[in-house]
């Protein structure tokens, strides 16, 4: 959600921070603004709607010698011009950029307008420059150091003064905050993407730290000026992987890369000759895995399904009790702790400030929380215990597909190294491993396939409804499907497990309320068949995805795709991967913006 940038430096700044801004497209955002400062001025350009829009009202010739800039997703205040950042304090000197809702702000404004000050926005963020104007007094850092305390809520900020040229000051709490060191010029941002075609030289900032910055240097320090040293880390991606090339869109370049994603998940973690993981990053002893009585996974909306699958195959096969927890109601539930419990948080971006919370709740109470996250250096993956990186590489489109299968993966590869220290013999070991290490090829021939979902997809784009229905471990992978549905084709979807439809949801049978059922090779597989003519004879149209071969199924249901065969346990890779094509291609077809559906946000870094 929202993205920010800063930069001081000799490059052309209406260039460097529009492209910034349009690498932060992805977060999902509604309006723009830059703030260019120069000759002790500030000029600000701001504009609902698309980076395009507000490219549209920037004069060439604009620029300055220091700026920021943001894209807003709407919180408090409609979709406006006015309520597009940057926003100002009274006097126009001050601005200031903010990702992150502060929670308090009625009560500032209130207290502040009864000094004077006056509000044109419908925002919370507009109270930060007021607050920051009441403090000043000719140090700028010194001004927002004194306002940060007062803010309750989470931000990522940055701060500029006309009388303060080439000086940018960035504070952070709950919202990501990084620092870009080029040559002769400083970069700060929500995200590495904004700055990754002038520096990979990285700093991540942690809250409670204010970063000043100028063009040829930074300084670091906490709310009591005391210096902190940092580590310079690089950023592994390449620009490249940050552009659509042959694809139309992210979403079904990110869907095709998969056959490299989930082997990137596995390089190196594989021992073959054992049978088992190599997961050096959980930072545990064999001893205390051995330990582990209940493992608990926290994440939210598409990791969290990921999450539900692997606890499904984590009882199964290494006979550990697991559970999977929404983290945006754990954290509110004083959730006991119990001795012996290991915590997953899963999360693409490592700063869904859902997960982000419940992990220090969870710390704060003794946990040892473990993180899946995609990106190095991300809040969860810097505040966790230990963990596993999934290595996906950059995932823009909103929606995810990618970052599910190599979380899957990862899980998966801990799931391995589990059953095989408790009960899971060495041939068993070496039979996961084969079907694991035959995911990408099977996965390459349902790609090849594509066009057969896309001719569904016209066929059913336009119904009013759609039910996703799967047992057993694909139960989450049809709640997975739902909600690509959603996402991207604003099509109503609800994914249940097939035996609950009798419980309510076969009430919404009928002609236009097509059902795509997930029917593996697997102990449930009668029982689906059974649940499909069930729906046949309601006047449902039935679709199914089933395994090569299947006569039965193809008989009962309108319209089949066939999946490659596959044992149980990896049925979630070859089933979710048509499930994410078939709503790309829905998408298509009703002409909505996939990689940037309405509403959402890639990271969500709001509660």
């Amino acid at each position: 959600m929202c993205g920010i940038i800063g930069y001081c430096g000799k490059k052309h700044l209406t260039d460097v921070l529009l492209t910034g801004l349009k690498r932060l497209e992805y977060r999902g955002y509604d309006s723009a603004g830059i703030c260019l400062g120069n000759s002790n001025s500030l000029t600000i350009y701001k504009k609902e709607g698309k980076i395009r829009d507000l490219t549209a009202i920037v004069p060439r010739e604009a620029t300055g010698s220091w700026g920021m800039g943001h894209t807003r997703w709407a919180t408090h205040g409609g979709v406006t011009d006015v309520n597009a950042h940057p926003h100002t304090d009274c006097s126009g000197k001050i601005a200031i950029c903010h990702n992150g809702i502060i929670e308090n702000y009625s009560r500032l404004k209130e207290k502040l307008g009864s000094e004077g000050h006056s509000f044109h926005t419908e925002t919370d963020s507009e109270v930060i420059a007021h607050l920051i104007e009441s403090m000043y007094s000719g140090d700028l850092e010194k001004a927002v150091k004194d306002s940060v305390p007062l803010l309750q809520g989470t931000f990522g900020l940055l701060v500029m003064h006309a009388d303060h040229p080439c000086e940018i000051i960035g504070a952070r709490n709950g919202s990501p905050l990084v620092l870009g060191i080029g040559e002769n010029e400083m970069f700060l941002a929500s995200d590495v993407s904004a700055m990754m075609s002038h520096t990979k030289q990285v700093v991540y900032c942690e809250d409670g730290e204010v970063v000043k910055l100028s063009a040829l240097d930074y300084q670091v320090s906490d709310l009591r000026n005391r210096p902190i040293d940092k580590e310079v880390s690089r950023i592994s991606w390449e620009l490249e992987e940050l552009e659509k090339g042959k694809f139309s869109h992210f979403m079904i370049k990110e869907i095709f890369e998969q056959v490299q994603s989930i082997p990137r998940a596995m390089n190196g973690r594989v021992d073959e000759n054992q049978a088992t993981a190599r997961l050096g990053g959980l930072n545990m002893t064999e001893r205390e895995l051995l330990g582990i009585k209940r493992v608990v996974i926290i994440a939210a909306g598409t990791s969290f399904y990921a999450g539900q699958t692997a606890a499904w195959l984590l009882e199964s096969l290494a006979r550990i009790p697991a559970v999977t927890e929404l983290a945006s109601e754990l954290r509110y539930r004083n959730p006991l702790v119990e001795e012996g419990t290991l915590y997953f948080a899963v999360s693409q971006s490592g700063e869904t400030l859902d997960t982000l919370m419940a992990v220090r709740e969870l710390q704060s109470k003794g946990a040892r929380v473990l993180g899946i996250c995609n990106v190095v250096g991300s809040t969860i993956a810097r505040e966790s215990d230990g963990g596993v990186y999934i290595h996906s590489g950059p995932e823009i489109a909103v929606a995810s597909t990618k970052a599910f299968t190599s979380q899957l993966t990862a899980l998966y590869l801990f799931i391995l190294k589990m059953a095989r220290m408790r009960h899971m013999a060495w041939l068993q070991g070496q039979t996961f491993i084969e079907g694991l290490l035959s995911v990408p090829r099977c996965l390459e021939s349902i790609l090849a396939r594509a066009g057969e979902l896309q001719a569904l997809a016209k066929k059913y784009h336009q119904a009013e409804s759609f039910l996703f229905l799967g047992r057993g471990i694909n139960y989450p992978v049809a709640l997975e499907g739902a909600l690509k549905l959603k996402e991207i084709a604003y099509i109503h979807a609800e994914g249940c497990s097939a035996a609950e439809i009798k419980h309510g949801p076969i009430a919404l049978i009928n002609q236009n309320t097509p059902s795509m059922f997930l029917v593996p090779e697997d102990h449930l597989r009668s029982k689906l068949i059974s649940n499909m003519k069930e729906i046949k004879a309601r006047g449902g149209p039935v679709i199914a995805l089933c395994m090569e071969g299947d006569r039965e199924t193809a008989e009962i249901a309108d319209d089949v795709f066939y999946v490659p065969k596959i044992s149980e346990e990896f049925s979630p890779f070859v089933m979710v991967v048509p499930l994410q094509l078939f709503a790309y291609y829905c998408a298509l077809e009703l002409e909505r913006n996939v990689d940037q559906p309405r509403n959402l946000a890639k990271s969500v870094t709001v509660e």
